[in-house]
C-alpha cells in the first residue's frame, strides 16, 4: 500500500515582488531629491505614498529605506515617525546616523518604542534637556547609565532629581551622577545617606565647600538682624547657615552638661534617645538631623558632626562605643569602619564640615512644613517643583524614613 503524499502544513511564502522593491527605491529617491528638483508638496505626497507601502513591506525593505533617508537634512514627519517606531533593526540607521531628528521626533520614539531605542537615543550627541528629561522618567538602568556617560547630553534639574531619587533603588547611578557637571550640592547631600563609602568620600571632597565668601558678604547683616531681635524667620534661617559658630550656647545654658564633650563622654556608656537629642541641641542641630546621623549605618556623619563642632577625633570612638558598634576586628586592630570614619574626620576642614552639617540640618528639619511632611509620607516626587531646594532634598532623603 503506497504512502499518502506529504501535505504542506504552512503556505509557501511568495517570492518578493521586484516591482514593489523597485517602486520603494524610486519613492525613497524622490523623497531624497534636493529642493531644487522637487517642491515641498511633491515631497510630502511622495512620502505619504511611501509610508503607506512601508506599512506592508518586509523588515529588510523598511531598513533599506531608513538607511537611504538617514543622511537627509529633513525627513518628512510621518515617514520619520514610522521608521523610528519600527523594530530596532529598522530604526538603528536613523538613531545612530541621522543628525536631523528633532526633539519632537526623539521624544515620540522614547515614549512609543523599546528600551533599546531609548538606549540608542541616550547615546546621541548634543541631546537637549527636553529629551533627556523624558529619557530619565522611565528610570530604566541601561538607559540612565548610558545617559549619565554621555558628556554631550544636557541634563535638566528635573532629570537630575529624577535620577537622584532613583539611586535609592539603583545605587549604580550614584557613580555616574557624581561625574555630571549638572549635579548640585543639594543632590549630592541627599544621595549621601544611601551612597557607598567611596561615593560618600567623593561627595564630601567635592561638595563640602567653604562658606567664607558668604560670611564676608553677610558680615554686617548679623548686627542688623540682632537689632531687630531676629524677627524675620527667612533671614534667621539663612544666617544660621552662614555663621561661623556651630555649637549652641543657649542650649548649653539650659543643659545639665557643662560642655558638649561631657555629653559625648556620657554617651559612650550607651546613647539613649534623650542623650542623642541633647547632643544634637548642643551641636546646633535639630533632633531629627541628629537621629539621621546616629542611625546611619555607615557612620561618616559622626565624623562630620565631631569635626564641625570642634570635638577631638577621639570623640568619634565615644559615639561609636555608645552606638554599640565594634571598635576592633578579630585581629585586635581598629575596625575598618571606624578607621574609615576617622579618615573622613582627618581629611575634611572644620568650615567645610560645618557646611555639610548645616545643609543636612537645613534640609532635614528646619525646612519641614505640614505640606512637605505630607509629600514625604506619600513619597510624591511629582510635586518637587512646588518646594524649595532644601525642601526637595528633604523629600528625597526622608521619604523612606517616614514610610517606615
Amino acid at each position: 500500500m503506497s504512502k499518502p503524499a506529504l501535505e504542506l502544513t504552512e503556505p509557501v511564502a511568495a517570492p518578493p515582488s521586484r516591482a514593489r522593491q523597485a517602486l520603494l527605491r524610486r519613492l525613497a529617491d524622490v523623497v531624497c531629491l534636493p529642493s531644487s528638483r522637487v517642491n515641498a508638496f511633491e515631497r510630502a505626497m511622495t512620502a505619504d505614498l511611501l509610508v503607506d507601502m512601508l506599512r506592508e513591506a518586509a523588515p529588510e525593505e523598511r531598513a533599506r529605506v531608513a538607511k537611504r533617508v538617514a543622511p537627509l537634512g529633513e525627513i518628512p514627519t510621518m515617514l520619520c515617525r514610522l521608521l523610528l517606531r519600527d523594530i530596532i533593526d529598522v530604526s538603528r540607521a536613523l538613531l545612530e546616523d541621522c543628525h536631523s531628528l528633532s526633539d519632537s521626533d526623539l521624544i515620540d520614539c522614547v515614549r512609543y518604542a523599546t528600551v533599546e531605542h531609548r538606549r540608542l537615543i541616550a547615546r546621541r550627541r548634543d541631546l537637549h534637556e527636553t529629551v533627556t528629561e523624558v529619557l530619565a522618567e522611565g528610570r530604566e538602568p541601561i538607559v540612565v547609565e548610558t545617559l549619565l556617560k554621555n558628556d554631550l547630553a544636557s541634563l535638566s534639574a528635573t532629570a537630575i532629581e529624577t535620577i537622584v531619587a532613583a539611586t535609592r533603588e539603583n545605587p549604580k547611578f550614584v557613580t555616574g551622577l557624581l561625574r555630571r557637571r549638572e549635579l548640585r550640592p543639594s543632590h549630592a547631600y541627599a544621595m549621601f545617606w544611601w551612597a557607598d563609602a567611596e561615593a560618600r568620600r567623593t561627595i564630601l571632597q567635592r561638595f563640602a565647600v567653604s562658606r567664607e565668601v558668604l560670611q564676608d558678604a553677610a558680615s554686617d547683616v548679623f548686627s542688623l538682624a540682632m537689632e531687630e531681635g531676629w524677627q524675620d524667620p527667612m533671614s534667621r534661617k539663612a544666617l544660621q547657615f552662614i555663621e561661623r559658630r556651630q555649637r549652641n550656647r543657649a542650649a548649653l545654658d539650659r543643659s545639665r552638661f557643662d560642655s558638649l564633650e561631657s555629653a559625648v563622654e556620657e554617651a559612650s556608656l550607651g546613647l539613649t534617645r534623650d542623650l542623642a537629642e541633647e547632643i544634637a541641641y548642643l551641636s546646633g542641630i535639630k533632633p531629627m538631623t541628629g537621629a539621621k546621623i546616629f542611625t546611619d549605618p555607615g557612620g561618616e556623619g559622626l565624623a562630620i558632626l565631631c569635626k564641625a563642632t570642634g570635638l577631638h577625633r577621639s570623640y568619634i570612638a565615644h559615639l561609636w562605643r555608645g552606638l554599640r558598634r565594634p571598635e576592633t576586628d578579630e585581629a585586635g586592630d581598629v575596625a575598618p569602619a571606624l578607621e574609615r570614619v576617622t579618615t573622613i574626620y582627618n581629611i575634611i576642614a572644620v568650615d567645610r564640615a560645618q557646611t555639610v552639617l548645616r545643609y543636612w540640618n537645613w534640609s532635614l528639619s528646619s525646612a519641614l512644613t505640614p505640606a512637605l511632611i505630607k509629600a514625604i509620607r506619600e513619597g510624591d516626587e511629582k510635586v518637587l517643583d512646588e518646594f524649595s531646594v532644601p525642601e526637595r532634598t528633604a523629600i528625597l532623603t526622608l521619604s523612606k524614613d517616614f514610610a517606615h
